[in-house]
């Protein structure tokens, strides 16, 4: 039999939509990175929202297809710094950590997320 997927292993769908939830808040009010998210409308975050679960999903090896676009195109242009990445990650463990999911799993999203910065970071200044 084979290992179970990171999908599997964190609870499939609805507890990446639970983590994707509880992320997103703390993202929209971190005064680190909220301004990328001050001028959406509620559809464009309902979007998103379902964007980074579909993403996340795909990625931990479960049922979903991300249909959106790829990171670099997403983020061109908007001037992503190493600290608000930095910011970012932060709310991501802190979500993980808040939910308990434990060290195995934790290391493999943040690990995931790794791969995404340099797709999605631009510029190194503060």
């Amino acid at each position: 039999m084979s290992e179970q997927s990171l999908y599997q292993r964190i609870g499939g769908y609805d507890a990446i939509a639970a983590a994707v939830d509880d992320a997103l808040a703390r993202l929209l009010s971190d005064a680190a990175v909220k301004a990328y998210f001050d001028h959406m409308s509620l559809d464009e975050t309902r979007k998103l929202r379902q964007h980074f679960i579909d993403f996340l999903v795909e990625a931990a090896g479960g049922p979903a297809y991300y249909i959106g676009r790829d990171m670099r195109t997403t983020h061109v242009g908007m001037g992503i710094t190493d600290a608000q990445w930095d910011a970012f990650v932060a709310d991501i463990s802190s979500t993980l950590d808040h939910l308990q999911v434990p060290e195995r799993e934790c290391s493999e999203v943040l690990t995931l997320m790794g791969t995404l910065k340099q797709e999605i970071v631009e510029s190194s200044a503060a």
